[in-house]
């Protein structure tokens, strides 16, 4: 097991700079380890375990059985699953199948282990965009300013290259912003498409799975009825044909026991809460974005939350004196900087725009 998940210590690495929020670092961190995590422990249980046992009262080796009906998936009998277990079936789902009855096959567990692969690598491709498209702008400015250690001439050295590229790029971030804010919706479309993609991938059970999971919880327990039989059943029935001493071509109706749907059943009801609760935290984000895009005057409310040592009037000059793009480098640089460093930042950054301004209306005059 530590040669598994020793190779996910790497995602828990968080970088000197920082260039999104916690909610994005939900999608391309936490929610990739937990999916690689899952992913893995259901490769070792599928292909090094026994993830499942065909159960013959013939002279059948078990070894075959168990390898045919793995390759060749399994079924439950609808009409048996509210049948009376103990009397009428012995496991819900399991009869004796006529020829004609509906049947439903489960094929899913052999993939398993690959869609929890690619459900970690879209949840990926949003940090993945954005780190290609942002192009280490952050870390360039912030460089070393982190470090206790700088003498003042080096900070000194350090603010004047920030304000010369505030003054100099002045209003010409706007599509840096928006490629992030674009990255953000991406997150969402991803959290929601993914719940349809299992949705689909569990022939619709999905959607209702963990509401399901919470009513059973709350039935009484002698009349109540499993609703993960349904989506991962535990016992299930499997065709097996071969040729008889005759020559004629025999039937084996087998059961088999699915140990590994144990599994599967926990982490997909883990999956179904965690999704939805990633899902509500990246629209609360998305909401507060939009508010920002649409009300200016939030924008001094959300700098003022991270530099409370900012004087307000300088940063009230400095949002309606900039666009949406030059505040939110400068709200990335507050992530990365100390914030009595930051206040000097966004002091001198305000007088060298009213002396930008001043001059102007100077050259106006003139």
């Amino acid at each position: 097991m530590d040669q598994f998940f020793g190779g996910l210590r790497k995602l828990f690495q968080t970088g000197k700079t920082v260039i999104d929020n916690y909610v994005f670092q939900l999608h391309y961190r936490l929610t990739v380890i937990i999916l690689i995590a899952f992913s893995l422990l259901v490769t070792g249980r599928q292909y090094f375990g026994d993830p499942i046992d065909c159960i013959s009262k013939d002279d059948i080796p078990s070894d075959l059985l168990d390898t045919f009906c793995w390759i060749h998936t399994t079924f439950s009998v609808p009409s048996a699953w509210h049948k009376e277990v103990g009397e009428e079936v012995p496991y819900p789902g399991v009869d004796k199948f006529v020829k004609g009855e509906k049947k439903v096959h489960h094929a899913y567990y052999q993939w398993v282990c690959f869609v929890l692969f690619l459900q970690a690598i879209l949840f990926y491709l949003p940090r993945y965009f954005w780190k290609a498209m942002e192009g280490d702008r952050v870390k360039s400015l912030v460089m070393d300013l982190k470090s206790p250690i700088l003498s003042g001439e080096q900070l000194k050295k350090r603010k004047k290259l920030i304000m010369e590229y505030m003054v100099k790029h002045f209003k010409h971030h706007r599509m840096y912003a928006l490629k992030y804010f674009l990255c953000e919706l991406l997150t969402f479309v991803n959290v929601v498409g993914q719940m349809f993609l299992m949705d689909k991938f569990f022939d619709g059970e999905f959607f209702k799975y963990g509401l399901d999971v919470i009513k059973y919880s709350q039935d009484d327990q002698d009349i109540r009825i499993d609703p993960m039989i349904y989506v991962f059943p535990r016992v299930t029935k499997c065709i097996f044909h071969l040729y008889g001493p005759s020559g004629n071509v025999e039937t084996y109706d087998v059961m088999c026991v699915l140990p590994l749907n144990i599994v599967n059943e926990k982490i997909y009801i883990f999956l179904w809460f965690w999704f939805i609760i990633l899902a509500c935290f990246t629209s609360i984000v998305l909401a507060a974005r939009i508010l920002t895009l649409a009300i200016p005057c939030l924008r001094i409310y959300f700098m003022r939350f991270r530099c409370r040592h900012v004087p307000l009037k300088h940063l009230k000059f400095i949002v309606s004196s900039t666009n949406i793009g030059d505040w939110f480098v400068l709200y990335q640089l507050s992530k990365n900087i100390d914030t009595l460093l930051f206040r000097d930042v966004i002091s001198e950054l305000a007088r060298k725009l009213e002396e930008g301004e001043e001059f102007e209306q100077e050259n106006l005059v003139i």
